[in-house]
């Protein structure tokens, strides 16, 4: 017996047992209702989509070309429409996540006002907006489920009972929007007890993975900005394990810790750890410290700070703002080092934040992970800030350079110019970006690709094009041109704009409670049903 019929069953018998007082309720309407709100907090959502996520690891460890893949949102509605959409053009959610992306929160969800990605806004911005994306991915499956609950009772009136029982098995069927969310904490907001408060927010939010990254919380910069400071391994380790308890307190016993080390951008660190013996932890991270010989006392000036390296007496070089400088090209060892810790230190997937996407420069790295960890794998950010046709174009062109390729067509500086849209190096460029991710999973140990900002950029993009031909020449042309009739071609669900925001819902649970009495709003003036 399906779920869907167990319930029935239950509030038939709830309503039998009621001596009379339940007339009125109707138990297939309860079960539709039960149905149309699986999950019923964030909790249970949390906990349903870390079981996904862990078979997703799982399948990735045994092929390769079974990747993850996600994008950015910044709004509920902006992650509702990105699940209907990936139903709607493939069947299934299997495999695709959303991202909540701290940089979009601060751009666009803090009450100061557009902020830049430097862990200013309100912390609790986060965890709100992840149980708003929720909201609305439970609210797409009420949607659909009512649906289909509708056409049944008109196929049931139509005495097509083969329809009937075909609609009821898509509803046993049903596969929910909601998926997993990556959700980015930053550096934590603060130390390890505000990491472990806000980490249990959004895990009752309903997040399943915590991506938390090795920077300085008080100076913590956006991952391709300048100006990164990490953090010694002990720092970063104690916040990993604050949000590893998060999950183990609210019960989120397979809840997925990301570590991100932004060491390959980052040249500066603000604290030098106590070492206790020679190659601990804090030994090798005070090695890439950019240091001077100290041979007497002479060497010394007020204030300066002092420590032994591999027996060498050195002081740090430290900048007129008291942070202290790593050594130049040290950004891949101390990405490794990070990342092996990390996980050897209950973390399950790492991130390494790049300047560039290279997949022989990610999978140098892994490669060297992966002789500790064999299993390493990794989120990567396929991130809006990097020039993507300026990149790629520039990897094709040294690879023909290096192959003594003729590239006297091509100026390498400014192979982003449209001329050059048409060229073979062109076509072949666009061909590795278009199977950049396949590649990084297959040879890079990508197990996860997110795109961090797509829906700011398509959101301004579609507003600027809509603006300038509204308040130009095309006039109402522009909206109806370019929005409304490629909804309607498109089959876009937006079209009927009053059923996305509920107004079906609303009236089926009106003719629920009040019968023939109920007051719709979907009879036949409403303009909806020009669609």
């Amino acid at each position: 017996m399906s779920t869907f019929s167990n319930d029935v069953k239950q509030v038939e018998e709830l309503k039998n047992a009621q001596n009379g007082t339940w007339s009125a309720i109707n138990p297939v309407y309860a079960a539709r209702m039960r149905a149309q709100n699986r999950f019923k907090n964030g909790l249970d959502i949390a906990r349903y989509t870390a079981t996904i996520m862990r078979k997703d690891m799982q399948d990735y460890d045994n092929d390769a070309s079974s990747y993850t893949q996600s994008l950015g949102c910044w709004h509920g509605f902006i992650g509702q429409q990105k699940l209907i959409a990936i139903k709607k053009h493939h069947s299934t959610t299997d495999k695709r996540y959303l991202y909540l992306s701290g940089w979009m929160v601060a751009a666009l969800r803090s009450e100061f006002g557009p902020l830049p990605d430097q862990s200013m806004h309100e912390k609790t911005s986060v965890s709100a907006l992840i149980e708003e994306l929720y909201t609305f991915l439970r609210q797409a499956d009420a949607r659909v489920l009512g649906e289909m609950f509708n056409a049944q009772d008109a196929a049931r009136e139509a005495g097509n009972h083969n329809a009937v029982d075909d609609i009821q098995s898509k509803i046993d069927n049903f596969e929910t929007h909601v998926v997993p969310i990556i959700a980015d904490i930053d550096a934590g907001f603060g130390n390890e007890e505000a990491t472990y408060l806000l980490a249990k927010q959004m895990i009752e939010a309903g997040a399943c993975c915590i991506q938390l990254e090795n920077q300085v919380s008080d100076a913590k910069q956006c991952g391709h900005q300048d100006g990164k400071v990490t953090v010694p391994h002990e720092d970063f380790l104690s916040k990993i394990n604050a949000v590893r308890y998060a999950f183990l307190e609210l019960g989120v016993d397979d809840g997925v810790i990301v570590a991100r080390t932004d060491s390959l951008g980052a040249g500066l660190t603000q604290k030098i750890p106590v070492s206790h013996a020679p190659g601990d932890l804090a030994a090798l991270y005070n090695e890439f410290l950019e240091t001077t010989p100290v041979d007497s006392i002479d060497d010394l000036a007020e204030g300066d700070t002092v420590f032994k390296i591999k027996g060498q007496l050195v002081k740090p070089n430290r900048l007129p703002n008291g942070l202290y400088r790593f050594k130049a090209d040290t950004g891949e060892a101390r990405c490794v080092l990070d990342s092996i810790t990390s996980l050897q230190n209950g973390a399950d997937l790492l991130w390494i934040e790049t300047e560039k996407p290279h997949v022989g420069q990610i999978g140098g790295m892994v490669d060297e992970i992966r002789k500790v960890i064999p299993n390493a794998k990794l989120v990567y950010n396929n991130s809006p800030s990097f020039n993507w046709t300026l990149n790629f174009r520039q990897q094709i062109f040294d690879t023909w350079s290096e192959a003594g390729k003729d590239l006297s067509a091509y100026d390498r500086a400014a192979l982003m110019d449209e001329r050059y849209d048409a060229t073979e190096l062109a076509v072949v460029a666009d061909e590795k970006i278009r199977t950049f991710q396949a590649d990084a999973s297959q040879h890079a140990g990508v197990f996860h690709h997110l795109i961090t900002l797509p829906t700011y950029h398509t959101a301004a993009l579609s507003t600027d094009n809509l603006a300038k031909g509204y308040f130009g020449a095309e006039g109402m042309l522009a909206y109806v041109a370019g929005v409304q009739r490629n909804e309607i071609r498109q089959g876009i669900d937006c079209v009927k704009h009053q059923a996305m925001a509920g107004s079906n819902m609303g009236d089926d649970h009106k003719e629920y409670f009040s019968g023939e009495q109920a007051l719709k709003a979907s009879g036949k003036d409403n303009t909806m049903n020009q669609f």
